[in-house]
């Protein structure tokens, strides 16, 4: 059974930081893109970041780059977002996910129907 479970998500004012992390099993993660997602209320899931399995390459979406770094750690199938600067437009439901590459470019994984695999979500509130 694939489990993604994220984790590190909390409340945090304007300008700190916070790490998440989503720990994945049941299978082996090798040739997959992992990404992170977000969804605030009434708002529908975004795209974050993402990140090729060699680690090579990464895409993030616009609002995020500069102060989010995604990152990876195959050996303990895991996948890493470093969130520097929050900001109180950064308050969503974060969730992790993995998509089959399939030869794609890590640029071209930015939909929700890409990921064949979803975690649970991981709370972040920013205060200002």
């Amino acid at each position: 059974q694939v489990q993604l479970v994220e984790s590190g998500g909390g409340l945090v004012q304007a300008g700190g930081s916070l790490r998440l992390s989503c720990a994945a099993s049941g299978r082996t993660f090798s040739g997959y893109v992992m990404a992170w997602f977000r969804q605030a209320p009434g708002k529908e899931r975004e795209f974050v970041a993402a990140i090729a399995w060699s680690g090579g390459s990464t895409n993030y979406a616009i609002s995020v780059k500069g102060r989010f770094t995604i990152s990876r750690d195959n050996a303990k199938n895991a996948v890493y977002l470093q969130m520097n600067n929050l900001k109180p437009e950064d308050t969503a439901v974060y969730y992790c996910a993995a998509a089959p590459s399939r030869g794609r470019p890590v640029v071209s994984l930015t939909t929700t129907p890409n990921y064949a695999y979803w975690g649970q979500g991981t709370q972040v509130t920013v205060s200002s």
